[in-house]
């Protein structure tokens, strides 16, 4: 059985590991001319290594650790060297509040000096409203706000969620975007003994290890390890290749697919569509029309990530921990700020006289910001990182990468147009879709859709008859 892969990004790969696994024969068709996607590592001040995109790894979730480990980078998975984040609101950084879900508190003394007296107030009168269930689906914001007041929302869940989807919280999914709360306060009717539910389901079956796991070199490190896994099991990978037809061949010629490229048509028993939903909907538009205007749909929000490199003499006056997000209610420009060289041992090594950190700009609804030229960005970040932290010393190296069109978003109703993408996708033998926009965000979100996908055309390719229908198991 052969299988292409459209798409090179963690999800591609990661389904294309899984079809190897399944006995079939892989070729992986990428349209940039390079792997990984959003996993993508560079150098900075010469020779320091560094993510110029996801840093981290959900650990509590397995399917990266797993791949990561499968392709040999287990001995390379590094935990944070600190924990506990910040937010710099109020004109101050100051710890983010303990007990909390994505920043709605179970605790309202938790959040003392986040909040105004009318804000801590207005979260205290939770318990005594009227148990409120969310609707079948609702965005966040509208329901934090309603049960605890717009200032949790602009002063904590905003800034979270914004690190994650580059988002707006009053446009997001609750349901897609925060489905462990979305489900306690389906239950009890309330954020703040939904999130104590949350908490006390947590600590009756404890989970050991870290949080989130980084990779020694980068994270971008993996699609790099995946893609010399699969080629040394026979995988074929062809960079700088866009598909630009998908056409499905009838039973009477064999069935299976056929991807069009500038050069050559490649004839295939089954396609995983791994790209993101503007290129998913082209091609999919002659075979499901209702999906592909689904996908045609997907807004997605731009960012860039700005990387600088100090003297590590000059950083002195940075506090303590891994950096500090930003409300956008504040008005700055960067939303957030990592200090690398503490976060990560495996960065701050490289040479002991630096410390790299980077900064974030640019959300759902605000990439005018996005216009300016790098230098202008770097001064951004700069003007930001002198108020925030007092750092007033020019970089001795800066680097910008910038992702346009890099996070799809979630907005209400995201979770049932997906189901709709998928049926009508899995009705087509020997066709399946992965990324992103379907399964979540996180790394391992995107490797489970990959692996989904790739289980999805093998099992197809067994429950085929030879008629190209899908015939019964029964």
């Amino acid at each position: 059985m052969h299988v292409l892969v459209i798409g090179g990004g963690i999800s591609g790969l990661a389904a294309a590991h899984q079809l190897l696994e399944g006995g079939a024969r892989v070729t992986v068709l990428e349209a940039g001319a390079r792997l990984g996607g959003k996993l993508h590592t560079g150098s900075i001040a010469g020779t320091t290594a560094v993510d110029l995109g996801a840093e981290s790894l959900l650990a509590r979730r397995p399917e990266a650790v797993e791949l990561a480990r499968a392709v040999g980078l287990g001995e390379q998975l590094r935990p944070p060297a600190v924990a506990g984040g910040a937010l710099w609101t109020r004109g101050a950084v100051r710890p983010m509040p303990k007990g909390h879900v994505m920043g709605v508190p179970g605790d309202p003394a938790a959040l003392d000096g986040v909040l105004s007296p009318e804000g801590l107030a207005r979260v205290a009168e939770e318990e005594r409203l009227p148990p409120d269930a969310p609707e079948e689906d609702v965005a966040v914001g509208a329901y934090v706000a309603r049960r605890l007041g717009r200032e949790v929302v602009d002063r904590l869940v905003e800034p979270l969620l914004g690190g994650v989807y580059a988002g707006d919280a009053y446009r997001l999914s609750m349901r897609a975007a925060v489905p462990q709360l979305y489900e306690a306060a389906r239950r009890t009717g309330s954020l703040l003994a939904g999130v104590r539910a949350v908490q006390e389901s947590a600590a009756r079956t404890p989970q050991p290890g870290p949080v989130f796991l980084g990779i020694d070199g980068g994270v971008g490190r993996l699609p790099v390890a995946v893609a010399e896994a699969v080629t040394a099991k026979g995988a074929a990978i062809r960079l700088s290749t866009p598909v630009r037809e998908l056409r499905r061949i009838p039973a009477g010629d064999g069935a299976g697919w056929l991807a069009v490229t500038a050069h050559e048509a490649l004839r295939a028993d089954a396609v995983v569509l791994a790209t993101p939903a503007p290129s998913a909907a082209r091609l999919l538009g002659p075979h499901a029309p209702a999906a592909a205007a689904v996908l045609g749909r997907v807004e997605y929000a731009s960012m860039a990530l700005v990387t600088l490199a100090f003297r590590r003499s000059d950083t002195e006056r940075l506090p303590p921990g891994s950096g500090f997000l930003v409300p956008p209610v504040d008005g700055h420009a960067i939303k957030a700020s990592t200090f690398s060289s503490h976060k990560w041992d495996w960065v701050a090594a490289q040479d002991p006289s630096l410390f790299v950190l980077r900064t974030s700009l640019g959300r759902y609804g605000e990439e005018r910001v996005l216009e300016r030229d790098d230098a202008e960005l770097v001064e951004l970040s700069l003007r930001d990182l002198r108020a925030a932290t007092g750092l007033d010393a020019r970089p001795v190296d800066t680097l910008v990468s910038r992702w346009d069109g890099g996070l799809p978003q979630y907005p209400v109703g995201h979770l049932q147009r997906v189901a709709a993408v998928r049926a009508a996708v899995d009705a087509l033998p020997g066709l399946a879709v992965a990324g992103a926009v379907y399964e979540g965000v996180g790394v391992p979100a995107c490797v489970a859709g990959g692996r989904r996908a790739a289980r999805h055309v093998l099992q197809s390719a067994e429950s085929v008859n030879e008629n190209g229908e899908k015939a019964s198991h029964e």
